[in-house]
This record gives structure tokens, sequence and C-alpha cells, in this order.
């Protein structure tokens, strides 16, 4: 079918096939690996593959994404920048030391380390992609690891034994599962917690009471790295990996397989109806001259019509310009609302006592609210963004063509990058030396006082009365100067919160405009490209039915022998698209 389109000077459907065929011959499945900090994400990579890919430590270790795919030599390689990304090499050996801030980079952002190396699964299609701990130092927002879910085939949700499922993994856990349809959790460091079925039974309880309907699968990498060492399939089995593999081989792959025989039967069906066009009229205008007149009569109308979308294309830009304005203006009212709500639920935090008790803790907590604020705002921005490519898809119905263009926020490496933390605030913890001071200070005039009135009376300057004086008013000045330096506390907590959810909204805000003007670009592309390929299709076939009827007769018979035998193959190219459909449904 390639040399039909390649033949009839079709190269844009010459892509188009190219493109079909990549995706059917291409058996890779993307997996992203995410959850909190200190969930045993990298380890689990490592037992997955059983290679030393991921570094492993009790503290955050995992600070780029890290990508891992198959390749007969390992290998490693940075990739910089946020527009015109630059690879640069790696040493195998440096792969553990890999920062945000790393000197390889030269100053430029790090969007992901890419590892290459041999081994069967990877062999077999499978590429991991280990990810930030969520909530972790210098990658405080969800936004990013949800870009990368955005456009995987399937996510794994880790979560280990030690405790149920906290508010904010459920709150992520939601984000995920709105972005990605395969999303399954799995309970790690079953061999350390003897309780762990009982965490198990409670975080089931917890995701039913969400509505969230994802199978939940108990692992132990340390049991895995024992049982490929010894080559024990039954420690295998009790480490969780058995029914890890059943769920990719009976959930994941058949589902990334729909969604790829889908885009081929929509790509082979768009082609083949684009040829069939050509072909058909020239056919049509080799068998019987009369109907080729009015054949010609009637793409001449078709082609009118075409030209007039494909010029006069304002209908289907306006709202395309119009959307992107207005998801722009509520996107950014989104956020602002939410973050206004989570800085007065701070700042009624900070009334009800003394942040410098406690600033650690509220600013660990601040972090997390904000997070979830960003990525339940980033979910919303995607699920309108492909609400939008349907409406300005419906201009292009009466074409018969209702392809989209793929909206994946993983297209935008380096975005939602990190703010500014939130500012360090005074203890307020004061030493003996300074708390005397302020009594002193505060006892000097009630002795001075009260010893002057007492020397009216007779009595020495100091003596009970002016002591008790200054007593009493020491212990005041120093609860006022307490309580003052409380307020004080709070005023400069309040003023913090305030620069960091700005802050926050600025990054945020700039980012997500970004990101609209590139799904804007790439709609707009796209259906010029719909436009443009429907209108060349039908001038084509005008030219081919007006060269038709002009043929002479010792030469139509043969013309139209080669017509005959393309059109079969157009519509044999046809079948295979219905073929796939049916298979897509029957799944």
């Amino acid at each position: 079918m390639t040399e039909i389109a390649a033949d009839a000077g079709r190269g844009d459907l010459v892509t188009r096939l190219a493109g079909a065929r990549t995706r059917l011959t291409d058996p890779r499945l993307r997996i992203v690996v995410v959850g909190k900090l200190k969930q045993g994400k990298s380890q689990f990579v490592n037992a997955l593959l059983n290679l030393e890919v991921c570094t492993v430590g009790d503290d955050e270790t995992t600070a780029v994404p890290t990508v891992i795919s198959h390749a007969p030599a390992p290998t490693a390689h940075l990739v910089v920048g946020a527009g015109d990304q630059d690879r640069i090499p790696v040493a195998l050996s440096d792969i553990t030391a890999i920062t945000p801030t790393t000197p390889l980079a030269q100053g430029r952002d790090v969007a992901r380390l890419e590892i290459a190396a041999p081994g069967p699964l990877l062999a077999d299609g499978l590429v991991v992609v280990d990810t930030p701990g969520v909530g972790g130092h210098g990658h405080p927002y969800a936004a990013a690891t949800l870009g990368m879910v955005a456009a995987a085939d399937a996510v794994l949700f880790l979560s280990d034994a030690s405790q149920e499922f906290t508010a904010p993994e459920m709150g992520f856990l939601e984000q995920v599962t709105e972005l990605c349809p395969t999303v399954a959790c799995l309970l790690t460091k079953v061999d350390l917690y003897p309780h762990w079925r009982a965490i198990a039974d409670a975080d089931r309880n917890h995701l039913s009471a969400r509505g969230i309907d994802i199978p939940l699968l108990p692992v132990s990498s340390a049991l895995r790295v024992h049982a490929l060492r010894l080559q024990d399939e039954q420690l295998n089995a009790e480490a969780g990996f058995v029914d890890l593999y059943r769920y990719l081989r009976e959930r994941v792959v058949p589902t990334a397989q729909q969604a790829s025989r889908s885009t081929v039967s929509t790509d082979l069906r768009v082609v083949s109806e684009h040829l069939a066009l050509t072909v058909g009229s020239e056919l049509a205008a080799l068998r019987d001259p009369e109907t080729a007149r009015r054949a010609v009569d009637g793409l001449q109308q078709a082609k009118v019509r075409a030209e007039a979308m494909r010029r006069q294309s304002a209908q289907w830009q306006q709202t395309l310009a119009d959307g992107i304005g207005d998801l722009a203006a509520d996107i950014d009212h989104d956020l602002r609302d939410r973050l206004r709500a989570v800085t007065r639920e701070a700042e009624r935090a900070i009334d009800d006592g003394d942040p410098g008790a406690d600033w650690e803790q509220f600013g660990e907590w601040l972090a997390e609210q904000t997070a979830g604020v960003v990525g339940d705002n980033f979910v919303w921005a995607h699920e309108r963004s492909v609400w939008l490519a349907q409406r300005v898809a419906e201009h292009f119905a009466e074409a018969g063509t209702d392809t989209l263009p793929d909206v994946e926020a993983a297209d935008l490496d380096g975005i939602f990058d990190a703010v500014a933390e939130l500012a360090t605030l005074d203890a307020g913890k004061t030493g003996i030396t300074q708390k005397m001071l302020v009594g002193m200070r505060g006892s000097y005039g009630g002795v001075l006082m009260f010893g002057l009135i007492s020397t009216m009376m007779g009595m020495a300057l100091i003596n009970p009365v002016s002591v008790g004086a200054g007593v009493l008013l020491g212990s005041k000045a120093y609860r006022d100067d307490k309580q003052a330096r409380v307020v004080e506390r709070r005023g400069k907590a309040k003023a913090a919160v305030r620069a960091f959810t700005d802050d926050v909204s600025f990054q945020v805000g700039k980012e997500s405009r970004d990101r609209l003007r590139v799904i804007q670009r790439v709609l707009r592309d796209h259906f010029t490209s719909v436009a443009e390929q429907t209108s060349r299709s039908i001038s084509e076939s005008l030219s081919a039915a007006q060269s038709a009827a002009a043929l002479a007769d010792s030469d139509r018979s043969s013309r139209t022998a080669i017509a005959e035998k393309t059109l079969g193959e157009i519509a044999a190219l046809r079948r295979a698209a219905d073929h796939l459909d049916a298979g897509r449904v029957s799944n």
C-alpha cells in the first residue's frame, strides 16, 4: 500500500502508513513507577529487571527521573535542556551520583537520566521509568511525575507495608488513575512487616471507599533478589512477582495492544479512503464517460467545499483560539482559588498556636497540600485539553475525519520545576539570660515607683511592697514580651506562606500557559494537515477523473485493469482496518 501512495505522489499518506507500521511493530511498553519517598521504588526496579541500575539507600536516592530501556551493551545519557535537548554521555559508575544540580548539566535543567542495558524483560519491550519520590526535597510537586503518567502504558504505585495509605497518598493515587486507565498498587517490603496482610486489607478498604478499582499486589524486592540468585521459582512466587507478571501479561499488554490497534485502524481507514477516492473516481470515468461527466461535476463541487474548508478555516481556528484562551483563564483561576484555600487554612493553623514550635512539620504539611493542589490543577487541565481537541474535531466530522492528535504532558520535559522552598522561621526559644533581662526591665519600674511611694510613708526604698510589685510587673512584662514574640512570629509565618504560595502560583501558572501554547500548536498543525489532506485528495480525484475521461479507447481497457487491481488492494487495506477494529471490540 505504501507503493500505491508513493506512486500517487502522496508523501503525507506514506508518512502516515510508516507511523502505523511503527506502532504495530514496536513492542515497547512504558511502565512508570511512582510513590512517596522511601517506599522501595528503586529497589523494586532493580529486582524487577535483575539489574543494578537505580540507587538504593535510606535517604532520598532517585533525584531525577530515570528511564531504563534495552540495548545490547549498557550505556547511560543525561538529557538536559527544556527546549532543544542535549544528551550527555554518563559513565556507568557515575549514574548513582546524578542530581538536578550535577556539573554535567553545566547549569541547564536536568530532564531525565536514560539508561540502556541488556535484559530479558527489556528485550521484550519493557521500558521502566523510576520517578523521584513525591514530596521529596527539591521535588515537592507531583506534576512532573503526573506528566509522565499521562503518557504511560501502565503505572505501578508503590506503598510499603509499614502503614496503610495516608491521605496524601490517596490524593495522589486519585490523580494518577484520572490520567492513566491501567494502574496497579504494589504493597512493598512485606518481608519486613509480619502484619502486612492487615495493612493490605485496610488499603483495599481505602480504595473501595474512594471508588478506585485497581489491583493491590504484595511484593518483596528482597525475596525476589534471593530467588533470582538461587533460581528458586517457589521463592519468586512468594515474592509476589509471579502475580505481577500475570498482571502485566493479562492487563497491561492487552490494553496497550488495544490502544495501538485502535490508532493503527484509524490511520489505515483514513489512508484507504483518501486513496480510494482518487482511484475510484478514475475507474468510474474509465468505465462510463457519461458517469465520468457527472462525477467530475460532483468532484468540482466537493473541491470548492474542500478549498473553502482549507482557506476559510476561521471557524475551527476560532474555536481553538477561544478554547485555549478560556482554558488558560480557567486553569489560572482554578490554581489561584485552590492556593487561596490552602493559604486560608494555613493562616488558621498559624493563629491556633505558635508556628515557631513546629515550623518544620508545618512546612511538610504545606508542601503536601500544595502538591495536591498543583496535581489536581494539572489533571483538570489535561482533561480540558482533550475536551478542546474533541470540540475542534467536530468541525471536521463532515469530512469523515475525527482523529485526534496525542495531547500528552510528557512532551514537555522540564516543565513544573521546583519552586523556592518555604522560608525559615525563628523557633522563638529564649535563654535564661534573656528571660532574666526581660523580667528585670519590667520589674525595675515597679520597684522604683512603689519604693518612692513607700519612702513617703517612712519605709525604705527596697521593702516587701516594692519587691512584690516588681515581681508582679516583671512577670507581666515577661508574659507580654512572650505574647508579642508569638504575634510577631505569626505575622512572619503568614508572610512566608503567602510568599510561598505566590511563588507557586507564578511558577506553575507560567508553565501551564507554556503547556497550553504547545497544545495549541499541536492541534493547529494537526487539523491544518487534515484540511489540506482532504482538499488534496479531492483535487487529485478530480484530475484523475478528467484525465480518464479524455483517455483514448485503446488505452482505456489496460488502465481500467490497473485501476481495478489498485482499488482491490485498497479495499484489502480497509478490511485490515476493520479487522483490527473487530479485534479491539472483541477484547
